[in-house]
Formats: C-alpha cells, sequence, structure tokens
C-alpha cells in the first residue's frame, strides 16, 4: 500500500465542501469475477486489524436492490474513495459464510458476519511426510517464507485454496527484500496455516495482510511499520479535524516493582526495578519457568516481565472523523504505520497504529476509531517476544555472515542439524550490557552410520571466533531438550556455537559451526526532563533534577546527561558539559542579552543516546545596568568627562577600582565607615594594600574567597572541608570527593577513569582500600586490587567490576589462593592453602596432545581402534628431564579378558602392548599421566 502524495500542498477546508471520503460494498463470486455493487446497505462496520484476521458486520434488506447477491456464498469487498476512483484496500476482502435471518420480520432484514478472505487460510493444514522425527515435521535452519510455502504449495497440490496467491518465496519478502531470520521448529502434522501466520507474527518475525486474495507477508516492521510521523509533511491526526473522541483507559493493575522468578530444582532469583511507577511502595509479584535452570536467563526474564509491569497501562482508542479530516484511512496510513496522533492526556505523539475501524449508517456517512500503541506499549511487545524467545528457541537472526574459525572434531552419534543461534543484549546487576545467546538443533536420533539411537543428552560448545581461541563447554541439556542458554557473553563480539550428542559416554560428531555476534543494548535511556535556567553574575546555571521527562528514575545504565547549547538565531548545537546525577552546570563567557537554546539528553553505559528534552531559552543579565554602558562609562576603562552631575546619583557597584586614578582618593576624603564590602570590586584589594592582621574572619563574607582567589602554595598544613577537589573540569584531571572515599584518574580523553577509594563497612570496624583500573581496550576486564585488615586480594574482573574474568590471588589471614576464574564454575581453576598444612587443587589438568620440553605435566586419552596388540605415544618433543608415566587401559569389548602392560617408557614418550581379550583384539582407550622428574 503507497500512501497518495496529499501533504504537500496546504489543504483549506471550507464550510459546506469539506473533503469526500465514502465506502462501498462490492460482491463477487468465490474464487471468480465481479458480480456487482450492493447499492442499499442499512450500515455496516469493517474492522482492519494488524497482522490478524479482518472482519465485517453487514446488514441488508430481503426488498432492496442488490440483495440477490447475498443469496448464496460469495465475497463482498469494501471500497473506499476520496472522491476519484474505487479502491479495494488491504484486508478489505470478507466471506459471506454466516447469516441471521429472521422470518417473523416483515422488513425481511439479515445480518451477515463476514470474517476476511485470510480465515480460510484455516482450511489449509500441515500433513505427515515421509522425513518425520518423534511424529513431527522438521524445518531446520529456513526462513518463514520456506515454511510458508510448503503448507501452501503441498495444500494447493491436494486441491485446497485454490483461490489463494502469494507474492514471497523462502528467499524474499513480498517487497523483494530477504528474509532477515532463519528458523528451527518441529511442527505437528494438523497445524493450520492460519495458525502458524498468526505465531509467526506474534514472535516478531513478520507482518502479514491480505490484498484481495493474494497473501502477502513482509519482515517485522518494514513495509507494514513505516514511520509517518517524521519528515517535513508528517501524518498528523489533530484533536478536532482529524480526531474527535480520544477517551484514554489507563490502569496500574499490573504495576510491579519486584518479581520472583522460580525455575527448576529449587532455583530462585528476585529482580527489581527501582524505575517502576508504584505509588504505593514496593509491589511485588510471582513468575514460574519451568525448564530454566540458571540464574542469568531467570534474571533476563525477570527483568523483561518487570518492565512490562513498570508503569501504567494505556489504551488508547482515537474517533476519527472522515468526512473533515485531512488525513484519511487507506489513503495516506494504514493498519502498522506510525503516525502523530494525540496519545496520553492528548499530547501529540509518534504512535502505531494497531486496528482501524470504519463504520457506514443508513445516511451514508463515514465513522470510525483507531486503536493506537504508544512506544512503551510497542517495546512491552518487543519485550514478551525475546522472552519467548529465549525459552521457546526456534528463531535466530541467520549469523553475523563470519566463516568460522578452523576447527575439527568428531564422535559417534551423529552430527546435530538445523543449528541456530538466536542472540540478546541484558543489563547485568551492575547495569552493564551482556549477552545471552538462545541456541537452537534438531535432536539426533541416529549414529554416524544411519542407525537408529537413543542419545542421553547434548553439549553446548562455544569460543570467541578467532583463530587459536579454545572450546568451552557452556552447557549441558537432556536428551528431549533442543536448547539451551549461554551467558554471559561479551557484547561486541564474534562466537561460533557447536553441538554434541552424547551417549552413555561416547562423544558425538560436532555439528557445523554458526557464527553469531553478540549485540549491544540498543535501548536508550529515557529522555531528560526540562533543564531549569537561571542567571546570575553574568553566567548561565543550568540545573537538572536527575530525572526523565516523566518523573522517572534513570535505569541502572545510565552514565551521564548531555548539557546542549545554541544561539538560536545561528543554529549550530554544541555540548558543554555533563551532569551525572541531579544537580547543575555553570555556562560562562555568554554575551550580555543573547539568547541561548539549552537542552539535554541522557547516554547509557553503552552509548546509547536518548531523544531531546524540552528546550529552554534564557540570556545572560550584565552585572552592570546596560543603560550606563556607553552612555556614562566608557567600556571599562574611565567615566565620561561630564557625563555625572554633582547632584547625580552613582549606582552602588558602578565604580570600580579600575575607574578611579591611582593616589586620587586620599584618607581624609573618605567619611569614616563609608566604604563597605559590597562597594568594593572583585580584585581592587591586592595583599599590598592591607596592614597586617588588618582582615580577621569575622570580616569575611561566606563563600567569598574561590579557588581563583587563592595563590599558589598559600595553604599549607591547613584542613580543606569540601565535598569535591578536582584538578580541572575536562580532559587529564584526578577528582576527590570525601563523600565517598574516591579518588578518580582521569586520561586526556574519554571517561575510563582508574581510581582508588575506600568502602566503610564491608568488614565489620575497619575501613577496606581498593584500586582498580580502567577497562581494556576489548571492555571486557579491568584490574582490582583490595587491601583490608585480614586480606589483601589481586584479580581481574569483568568491565563493571561485578564479576570475575580472569587470573587472581588472595592472601589471607586464614588461607592462600592462587587461580583463575571467569565466572563460570566449568572454567574455575585455583590451589587453596590454608591453615591445616593441606592444600587442594580446584579445576582440571590441561589435557595436551604436546608438550613443551620443561612441562612439568602431560595427561589426556587416546582410542585405539580394534586388531592392534600394542599402542606408543610420543610427547612431541624430547623431554627436559627424565618421565613417569602412570596409564590405564579400558577394553571396548563387552567380555574384556586381557593383560597389558607398559612396557617401554622414554623422554621422547612411552608405549604399551596388550593380549587378546576375549579371543580378539578389541579397540582400547587409553589414559594416562607422566610427570617429569
Amino acid at each position: 500500500m503507497t500512501p497518495q502524495n496529499r501533504g504537500e500542498a496546504v489543504q483549506i477546508i471550507t464550510p459546506g465542501g469539506p473533503q469526500r471520503y465514502a465506502l462501498r460494498l462490492a460482491v463477487y463470486t468465490p474464487n471468480g469475477p465481479r458480480l456487482g455493487v450492493l447499492p442499499h446497505p442499512l450500515g455496516f462496520e469493517v474492522g482492519f486489524p494488524l497482522d490478524d484476521v479482518s472482519s465485517l458486520k453487514l446488514s441488508y434488506s430481503a426488498h432492496a436492490l442488490g440483495a440477490g447477491l447475498l443469496a448464496q456464498p460469495c465475497e463482498v469487498a469494501v471500497e473506499y474513495s476520496t472522491g476519484g476512483a474505487w479502491v479495494e484496500p488491504p484486508d478489505g476482502r470478507f466471506l459471506r459464510i454466516r447469516r441471521n435471518t429472521d422470518h417473523t420480520d416483515r422488513t425481511g432484514v439479515s445480518s451477515y458476519n463476514c470474517p476476511g478472505w485470510s480465515w480460510q487460510l484455516r482450511k489449509v493444514v500441515l500433513y505427515p511426510h515421509a522425513e518425520m522425527i518423534e511424529g513431527k515435521r522438521q524445518f531446520s535452519g529456513v526462513s518463514a517464507g520456506a515454511i510458508l510455502r510448503t503448507f501452501i504449495d503441498e495444500g494447493q497440490a491436494r486441491g485446497a485454496v485454490p483461490g489463494l496467491s502469494v507474492d514471497f518465496d523462502d528467499e524474499t519478502d513480498s517487497a523483494g527484500q530477504p528474509w532477515d531470520k532463519v528458523l528451527t521448529l518441529a511442527l505437528e502434522p494438523g497445524v493450520p496455516l492460519l495458525t502458524m501466520l498468526l505465531n509467526l507474527a506474534d514472535q516478531g518475525i513478520l507482518n502479514w495482510r491480505m490484498l484481495g486474495r493474494v497473501l502477502q507477508v513482509f519482515t517485522e516492521g518494514t513495509e507494514l511499520g513505516r514511520d509517518l510521523a517524521a519528515g517535513a509533511a508528517p501524518v498528523d491526526l489533530r484533536l478536532g479535524r482529524d480526531v474527535d473522541q480520544a477517551p484514554d483507559d489507563a490502569t496500574l493493575e499490573d504495576a510491579a516493582s519486584s518479581i520472583l522468578i522460580v525455575g527448576e530444582a529449587g532455583l530462585n532469583v528476585e529482580v527489581t526495578n527501582p524505575a517502576a511507577t508504584v505509588p504505593w511502595g514496593r509491589w511485588e509479584t510471582h513468575q514460574t519457568q519451568g525448564g530454566v535452570s540458571d540464574t542469568v536467563t531467570m534474571t533476563v526474564l525477570g527483568q523483561s516481565a518487570l518492565e512490562r509491569a513498570a508503569r501504567e497501562r494505556v489504551q488508547l482508542t482515537r474517533g476519527i472523523i472522515p468526512h473533515l479530516a485531512r488525513w484519511l484511512p487507506f489513503a495516506d496510513y494504514g493498519p502498522g504505520d506510525v503516525v502523530l496522533a494525540p496519545g496520553d492526556g492528548a499530547v501529540m505523539a509518534p504512535l502505531r497504529i494497531r486496528q482501524i475501524t470504519l463504520s457506514v449508517g443508513k445516511d451514508g456517512d463515514v465513522a470510525g476509531n483507531l486503536v493506537l500503541n504508544d512506544r512503551f506499549l510497542e517495546r512491552d511487545i518487543r519485550l514478551a517476544r525475546q522472552a519467548a524467545g529465549i525459552l521457546a528457541g526456534g528463531v535466530g537472526s541467520g549469523g553475523s555472515g563470519a566463516e568460522p574459525a578452523p576447527d575439527s572434531s568428531g564422535r559417534v552419534p551423529a552430527a546435530p542439524t538445523g543449528l541456530i543461534v538466536d542472540p540478546v543484549a541484558y543489563l547485568d546487576a551492575a547495569g552493564y550490557a551482556q549477552g545471552l545467546a538462545t541456541v537452537t538443533w534438531l535432536p539426533v536420533i541416529g549414529d554416524v552410520n544411519g542407525v537408529a539411537l537413543s542419545v542421553d543428552g547434548y553439549e553446548v560448545y562455544a569460543r570467541r571466533n578467532l583463530e587459536g581461541e579454545l572450546w568451552f563447554l557452556v552447557a549441558q541439556t537432556a536428551s528431549g531438550d533442543t536448547t539451551a542458554a549461554v551467558s554471559p557473553l561479551v557484547v561486541g563480539w564474534e562466537y561460533g556455537l557447536k553441538v554434541r550428542a552424547t551417549n552413555d559416554g561416547v562423544k558425538g560428531v560436532f555439528s557445523s559451526v554458526t557464527v553469531a555476534l553478540i549485540p549491544d543494548d540498543a535501548t536508550p535511556p529515557p529522555v531528560p526532563s526540562a533543564p531549569q535556567l537561571s542567571t546570575r553574575l553574568g553566567v548561565i546555571h543550568v540545573g537538572w533534577d536527575g530525572l526523565g521527562e516523566d518523573a522517572e528514575p534513570m535505569p541502572a545504565d545510565f552514565d551521564r546527561t548531555s548539557v546542549w547549547m545554541q544561539d538560536p538565531l545561528a543554529p549550530g548545537a554544541t555540548v558543554v558539559g555533563h551532569l551525572d546525577a541531579a544537580g547543575s552546570l555553570v555556562i560562562p563567557g555568554q554575551p550580555y542579552g543573547a539568547d541561548r537554546e539549552i537542552w539535554l539528553t541522557s547516554i547509557d553505559r553503552s552509548g546509547n543516546q536518548s531523544a531531546e528534552s524540552e528546550h529552554e531559552v534564557i540570556a545572560t543579565a550584565a552585572l552592570v545596568d546596560t543603560d550606563l554602558i556607553g552612555e556614562v562609562i566608557n567600556g571599562a576603562e574611565h567615566i565620561i568627562s561630564g557625563s555625572i552631575p554633582a547632584d547625580a546619583k552613582i549606582t552602588a557597584g558602578s565604580i570600580t577600582s579600575a575607574l578611579i586614578q591611582a593616589l586620587a582618593i586620599q584618607a581624609g576624603h573618605i567619611q569614616a565607615n563609608a566604604i563597605e564590602a559590597d562597594k568594593i570590586a572583585a580584585g581592587a584589594i591586592v595583599a599590598g594594600h592591607l596592614a597586617a592582621n588588618a582582615v580577621t574572619a569575622g570580616s569575611i563574607a561566606a563563600n567569598a574567597i574561590t579557588a581563583a582567589k587563592i595563590a599558589a602554595d598559600a595553604i599549607t598544613g591547613k584542613t580543606i572541608t569540601g565535598s569535591v577537589v578536582r584538578s580541572a573540569a575536562t580532559g587529564q584531571r584526578f577528582i576527590l570527593d570525601s563523600a565517598t572515599l574516591d579518588l578518580r584518574f582521569y586520561p586526556a580523553s574519554g571517561t575510563n577513569y582508574s581510581r582508588l577509594y575506600a568502602v566503610d563497612g564491608l568488614y565489620p570496624g575497619e575501613t577496606t582500600t581498593f584500586i582498580t583500573s580502567g577497562t581494556n581496550q576489548f571492555n571486557s576486564a579491568r584490574a582490582e586490587f583490595q587491601v583490608a585488615a585480614g586480606l589483601i586480594r589481586l584479580r581481574i574482573r569483568d568491565s563493571s567490576g561485578s564479576g570475575d574474568n580472569g587470573g587472581g590471588i588472595d592472601i589471607a589471614e586464614g588461607y592462600g589462593q592462587y587461580g583463575y576464574n571467569d565466572g563460570s564454575t566449568s572454567t574455575e581453576t585455583y590451589i587453596h592453602t590454608n591453615a591445616t598444612g593441606r592444600f587442594y587443587i580446584r579445576g582440571r589438568v590441561w589435557d595436551m596432545a604436546q608438550v613443551e620440553s620443561y612441562d612439568a605435566v602431560n595427561a589426556g586419552s587416546v582410542t585405539i581402534p580394534s586388531g592392534n596388540s600394542g599402542a606408543t605415544y610420543t610427547y612431541g618433543t624430547t623431554m627436559a628431564s627424565n618421565m613417569g608415566p602412570v596409564s590405564t587401559v579400558r577394553d571396548g569389548a563387552s567380555n574384556a579378558n586381557f593383560n597389558w602392560c607398559l612396557d617401554a617408557s622414554s623422554q621422547t614418550g612411552f608405549s604399551l602392548e596388550w593380549s587378546q581379550g576375549g579371543g580378539v583384539y578389541s579397540g582400547k582407550a587409553i589414559y594416562w599421566w607422566a610427570h617429569r622428574h
């Protein structure tokens, strides 16, 4: 649907000549040609929802012209006109399949409830196929178009819905754009095509509509998500012109600030949202997530649920008046489009059209209403889809398009297929963005030779997609679970992921590697409230209350608010400073009386920037009455000769020391107590003018002495009171904050500071000192050094400083520990000693295929195929000294009965040999540990 270009010129609506907008009904034979028009309906109402089946309610008298057209099943089309040709809008074709008639009614009025033409897509179902797994049709890593075309092509081959046409395929949507997502699904036979279409729309995969009998499907948010609220001629639905009713139905019933997520095996996670709207204090809610057993996934689901419950929910219904309106349904906008319309409180805002309803009465006049979603409801829909995707999996972005880094592996169960990865970003407890990847694959039902096999589970491996990076086991699932959630991952990194099946300890062949780019958080913080401007002493003060435009607190990932300024007569905005909390900023150096336009934007830790706050304008007030400048005072040098008569009064503060000639005023000319503090200009009195001990503490006004008035080295051995001391406002600097016991060191550019600070109360009765570095160039790590009375701790932390991400040392009063921890128990490795005189080692021995000559230990395992009576293992290098191998041999036969021994050992390797077991040389598995003497 393409809107007519009706916004280029000014439209004038004159009394007695309103713009026409009309609807009529036309009739077609089923799947056939047009029969004619229904000229005299008693009234009808038609609804056009986004991504759903449209509907038509129609009343018609049996005595009216054209009634015979409705006597048999037929198709009824709604058409509109704006004064020219009649046009059938999308979703404007309906099926006359249900009627109601009262034969005692002499008027012969019948009512017809007609669903949209797409209703009959429920009459096409998915049939079984020769290749089924556990009774389900498998769709492995395919587009939505491929799945829908499978339904349609197979159904029409059986003779179903012969009148249906499509204009999309498995590669591109109806607009010719490539599909942006792939899906891995297992579907029960009997699923209707309409159900599949509605589910894909609910998951945010696509938008769809009917154009006559043509099914059109688009990538979600593209063709049926046009932004008509922006640009030089936005579609703006104004009260009194386009809109005559604007009811708001709002409720706080579902609001909550805390949620308890209950997962598997008694795992509970509480998530809170301090920014939620809860006027009566903390409101709690509860959610059960069966099948979820990791805290990160539960936290993400909790954050999503709380975000949807964070504020008042408002349903916006706007009555429209097409006979007066400038902008008309379908001619200028349609379902899915974003338009400017009266939002909550009748404030104009960008709103998405979720449904158009039009009605025609007996008089033929057209009325109607729009159901609109604001940005909060649209975000709620996206969050609900994200949560559903995390739980169910099955949808992926198609990967990043990068080539997997080189790798190889393989074992007995066949490789899983259809592996897809759906990455999303979430905020951790400290407000920093982390990544979560939902991995989905098809079940394995056979071994590498195609023989049926029941596997007992799956292992998911991941690594950063760089050659040489190690693979790590990141998730394990049971045999029936083919979806896993992997987290936390570093946003902005590409990861390779693969999966394999296991069966009684035997590892299967890995699937192909899927590469996914972990997205960063893309949600900007709220728009700041309007700046509070004032001017005094020749400077501008910009105040901010630390809240959003709707008085909501800033979120956990808020970083700073930028203060923007420009001359409204010569636009060119620049950032003049930042605020990281409620407070004020001083803008000096602006000319007197010149307007300055100022506004704010907020920025989060991922760099997302909000829209602009309300703009405010202010002009700097002059220190000196401007009527004196040029008339009485010549610039800043002297008083113009003769401009002040003898009996004239001099304005207080208008004569400064720079205007008085040296020695011109002698002590005898000054009346006792005639000079007060407010008569002396700043800088007029220097140290040489003051007698010793002439100025006492009681003579100095509060705040009269600022940093600029104190000479270098002027303060020695004294106490400075106050909250913050800083060496500079920007650039390379330090900031000392006594309120937080915090000393920060900033680089010449950016905000990646290092920090020395103390925490009071971390341990009872003492203050603990911390030193932290800035983050590294990949924003993945920072160093932290902690000194307490009974503990010295040095460790590498993640970028937020809330979790471990590398090596660490603990030197404590009761123990010592050295090792590695990146937040995953599967990779945690350390050696621990304590006062018992014993130690333990946590982790795994490095299973190496080759060692360096001075390595202490070589450990590993290998399998030997059947038919061999021995094996030799080579270290790969000549070790620096003699080795002591310790080995065992496991036989693969069910009736194992054999002898074996380690018969040779050297600095280059060792060998074993064995006898036959059960009369055959069956396959063997060898496990060893070799230490260097």
